[in-house]
């Protein structure tokens, strides 16, 4: 690994590099994934999957996720386990980590996005359906409020039920009980899990906006540790990376979280980044929707010096272009602004009191 001093520490130059990850097996899918890849690149180096721990958000399983209130309920475990030296790198779903991280740390890879659309699995019985051809006062089951308030709108004839669990445990509750008809997940999940087969639709962003950042992989570190923030700088995808600023510099500025339904879709072409931008009312009577773009069709260019650590909403991403990184962010911060000045935050807030009164 060129340029990397030997270090006692931590893994590089001295034993393995050891890798954080929760006990869930998507997780570990995950993980894995991404310590396939390091291993390829970097064949000299040993990696470790170290930690496999659970995290408040997976202990926690009779509440809701938005009523938990925690900001960083699958992360914080990991993070601690980063801050007391005990793993060099830690592997996350890129929407479960706060727009704002704790104090040294960054997220120092955002790998290539799978399908971030939300998709239906379909209780057995239910087979070949789509959630239009549910008969009435079907019982559909979601944790994520932002899924639920675009769904009420959109099936009025049908309802919706908190469901919580690991994927396996979602999946057995749809399978062997008779309470719900079906269920809305992220696509990328059930991919990397072998599941596709179970992807009864694919909801378009017409039907249903998915969260900022889902499909993608993060790799957090700490931001001192130049020789790892090096190491997994080459896992980043440029136009994953450039979406999710987008993505995260809108959730950022609406100060939304899994307690209010805030929705993106980011679309990248020919240089030019498109975000469209949703808030919900809880029931998803009242919304607020826009698209801007901005180009960020940037020449890559050597930004070696002082700025080469500027973390754009927590990422670093020492290779891709500083400035279309920062177009990418005053894109989401314009776009939430917009929302804002036509009554975003009146809906947001009136949206987190009745999920806190819930």
């Amino acid at each position: 690994l060129t340029g990397l001093a030997p270090q006692g520490e931590n893994g590089v130059g001295g034993g393995a590099i050891r890798v954080g990850t929760r006990r869930s097996q998507l997780a570990r899918i995950q993980t894995d994934s991404v310590v396939e890849v390091l291993r390829e690149l970097y064949p000299d180096l040993r990696f470790e999957i170290a930690v496999a721990m659970s995290t408040t958000g997976d202990k926690i399983l009779d509440t809701a996720l938005s009523k938990i209130g925690e900001k960083s309920l699958f992360t914080k475990e990991l993070e601690n386990a980063l801050e007391r030296n005990e793993v060099d790198l830690v592997v996350h779903s890129l929407k479960d980590l706060p727009t704002s991280l704790p104090p040294g740390f960054t997220i120092g890879a955002v790998c290539k996005r799978e399908n971030p659309l939300d998709a239906v699995v379909f209780h057995p019985k239910n087979c070949g359906k789509t959630l239009s051809l549910l008969p009435e006062k079907s019982v559909i089951g979601t944790s994520s409020l932002r899924r639920a308030a675009q769904l009420k709108k959109k099936f009025p004839q049908l309802e919706f039920r908190d469901i919580r669990g690991n994927l396996n445990t979602r999946l057995k509750k749809l399978d062997e009980k008779e309470d719900f008809s079906a269920i809305v997940l992220a696509a990328a999940g059930l991919k990397r899990m072998g599941w596709e087969n179970r992807i009864g639709q694919l909801l378009s962003p017409e039907d249903c906006l998915y969260a900022v950042g889902q499909g993608a992989l993060a790799v957090e570190v700490r931001a001192k540790d130049q020789e790892i923030l090096n190491m997994v700088s080459a896992l980043h995808d440029a136009d994953t990376v450039l979406c999710c600023i987008a993505e995260r510099a809108f959730m950022k500025r609406l100060e939304g979280g899994c307690s209010v339904p805030v929705a993106v879709n980011t679309v990248l072409k020919d240089g030019q980044l498109y975000l469209t931008g949703a808030v919900y009312s809880l029931d998803g009577s009242d919304s607020l929707k826009e698209t801007m773009q901005t180009s960020v069709h940037y020449p890559e260019q050597n930004e070696d010096g002082p700025n080469d650590d500027v973390q754009h909403v927590g990422i670093t991403a020492k290779n891709v272009p500083g400035q279309a990184q920062e177009a990418a962010e005053n894109l989401g911060v314009e776009l939430a602004s917009l929302l804002l000045s036509k009554g975003a935050k009146h809906i947001l807030s009136v949206a987190r009191q009745l999920n806190d009164a819930r």
